[in-house]
């Protein structure tokens, strides 16, 4: 196994969390690990690679792009619809309809002339775009 280096990953990893979160606990929060263990990994210290893992989700890398930087490689970025930056997950996924219907409705008036079939493929849109992402929780 090739050793690695905690103190590289800690400095890419608080990096990219300043870029992307308020503070270490939304970033936490968004990985679904505790504040303590974000900290350790922003110290240097180990966790468990299932940490990494979650951590890697949070900051919009692929899996294994924290064993990677710590073993003197890069992190992969997840490819995001639109540019989009990795957004903290509901506690609750949405369902597709609420998704849906509440897309449709912020278009409709933000955009009142915009024609419906657009609004409704806007709304469609968004739905698969936050399915993907994991934030919807049915297909309907």
């Amino acid at each position: 196994m090739t050793s690695r280096d905690l103190d590289r990953l800690a400095k890419r990893v608080k990096a990219h969390r300043l870029e992307l979160y308020p503070s270490r606990l939304a970033a936490a929060q968004a990985a679904g690990i505790s504040k303590d263990t974000w900290k350790r990994v922003e110290e240097g210290k180990p966790v468990l690679d299932v940490k990494y893992a979650q951590i890697d989700k949070a900051l919009g890398w692929s899996t294994g792009s924290c064993v990677a930087i710590a073993e003197g490689g890069e992190p992969i970025l997840v490819d995001r619809p639109h540019g989009g930056v990795p957004v903290p997950a509901p506690a609750v996924p949405a369902s597709a309809e609420v998704v849906r219907q509440a897309a449709f409705e912020a278009a409709r008036s933000k955009l009142p002339t915009a024609p419906i079939g657009d609004v409704d493929a806007f709304s469609d849109e968004l739905v698969e775009v936050l399915r993907k992402a994991g934030y919807v929780t049915d297909a309907d």
